[in-house]
């Protein structure tokens, strides 16, 4: 019997594929996923089934589609209200529960603060796991480190900063930054040091399974000057440093010189954690575990950069173009030959379906996604014609040929001819040829969804309104 392989999976917030030189970028540096990539298998159609980042995430630890947010509830003590954003439940398992019930060394470490709101529960089945703090808008660091000079040069609301709470992600981002003297000080760095660690003293357990989540190159856009100087090169810059846009047009909210100092910022972050990852897997093959290790590297989302017909920076859920929704996908397998590219439509939770199937787990657990061995093994692959998404009150829809964007009423925002226009930059939605195509992607967004979409718009607006009651009688 062969032995079970080592198995890495890589998640990294907000990467986009198009931002990566193995996906044809030649202005970012990427040397290490680059060099990754050529021993790799590499897709170019993945998706997302659902979005942001917690219904991502329970598709991938569970292998189930979230889409359609069924069973939705607010959380406590959790900033985001959003559908789907909530535990993995109690009756659904988990990867890491069932690999480490197969012999698996579980590990699990991550800087991204959504995991841990009180009550995710995200660690279930991780023998090992760690939460490497002093990112975003958690409060980690006190706000009241941040004085009005530097609030003012991050873009943030002067009028907010003795407010800590309810959270204002501006205010935590730069306190927590302040504690950011270099590099090895990023949770970047903590990040993959602590699973080089891992890797290191648990090698004698092998089979490992190892799940990172990197929260960076998601906000806040703050790059090391070393990074940033890659990319910007006016050192007599005196715009705002924008950790973190308004999501919508860039017009009206910065100007276009902090725009590029903006995506800079990103660019530089999308090169640190390439060092960091380059740095982890020469570990792995220092250790020699590279030959007995299948590594994963995926995107939970994108993001946009104004390279749309709005000219939108961020992710709102009304705007799912490809920055947002294409995802870079590569796969290592020991003895697969890599450096091949595959273009069929793809899931994120292909690769939960994947991993079970190279830890040779029974068939007979219930997942959405398929093995995308079918695919690499030319065998038992059937393809899809079409995929759905779902993130907030948006819903979304490609096919071979359409891209359409749509709320959860039925009501088309936007339809783009892929044939014709790949970057999805001339929206046709208002001509009149395009009704069967709008028919046609919402009776299979339905079909997905077992023929209804849950509305929680009045659930939320009602929760929000009772949140502001609360803070009026607090002041």
């Amino acid at each position: 019997m062969m032995e079970k392989l080592n198995l890495i999976f890589v998640v990294f917030d907000t990467l986009r594929a198009d931002y990566l030189g193995c996906y044809g970028n030649k202005k970012i540096y990427t040397p290490n996923f680059d060099a990754f990539a050529r021993e790799s298998i590499i897709f170019d159609n993945v998706y997302p089934e659902s979005l942001p980042t917690i219904p991502v995430r329970r598709a991938l630890h569970t292998g189930k589609r979230a889409y359609p947010f069924n069973n939705y509830y607010i959380m406590k003590w959790c900033p985001i209200r959003l559908p789907g954003w909530q535990p993995i439940d109690n009756n659904e398992q988990t990867i890491a529960e069932n690999l480490v019930q197969n012999g698996y060394y579980t590990g699990f470490f991550s800087d991204t603060s959504a995991y841990f709101t009180p009550g995710m529960n995200f660690t279930r089945g991780f023998l090992q796991w760690e939460f490497i703090r002093g990112i975003e808008g958690s409060i980690y660091h006190s706000p009241s480190r941040v004085i009005p000079e530097t609030f003012e040069k991050y873009g943030g609301d002067i009028k907010r900063i003795r407010k800590p709470y309810p959270r204002y992600y501006t205010l935590n981002a730069i306190a927590n930054l302040s504690e950011v003297y270099s590099e090895e000080d990023t949770t970047t760095a903590q990040l993959f040091l602590k699973a080089m660690r891992f890797i290191e003293e648990n090698r004698i357990f092998q089979p490992l399974f190892l799940f990172i989540d990197s929260f960076i190159p998601h906000e806040p856009w703050k790059a090391p000057d070393s990074y940033l100087e890659m990319y910007y090169k006016n050192p007599d810059y005196k715009g705002r440093t924008i950790l973190h846009a308004s999501y919508g047009p860039i017009d009206n909210q910065m100007t276009e010189e902090e725009f590029r100092h903006t995506v800079a910022h990103y660019c530089g972050l999308i090169s640190m954690v390439d060092t960091w990852f380059g740095y982890f897997i020469q570990k792995l093959k220092r250790l020699g575990m590279w030959e007995n290790s299948v590594v994963i590297v995926l995107s939970d989302h994108g993001t946009n950069f104004a390279d749309n017909p709005e000219r939108i920076i961020g992710k709102p859920h009304y705007a799912l173009y490809p920055g947002v929704m294409r995802l870079p996908l590569l796969i290592h397998i020991p003895g697969v030959k890599g450096n091949r590219r595959f273009s069929q439509l793809l899931y994120n939770l292909d690769v939960t379906a994947t991993l079970y199937n190279l830890a040779g787990i029974d068939k007979k657990i219930m997942l959405d996604g398929k093995d995308i061995m079918g695919i690499i093994n030319k065998n038992q692959w059937q393809g899809r014609e079409y995929l759905t998404c779902r993130y907030g009150d948006s819903v979304w829809f490609r096919d071979e040929r359409y891209w359409v964007i749509m709320d959860v009423k039925g009501e088309a925002r936007s339809v783009f001819d892929l044939k014709n226009d790949p970057g999805c930059q001339k929206n046709i939605v208002a001509e009149k040829p395009v009704k069967k195509i709008i028919e046609k992607a919402w009776k299979l967004i339905l079909k997905d969804a077992n023929g209804h979409l849950p509305d929680y718009r009045n659930l939320i607006a009602q929760t929000d309104a009772l949140g502001e009651k609360y803070s009026d009688k607090k002041k």
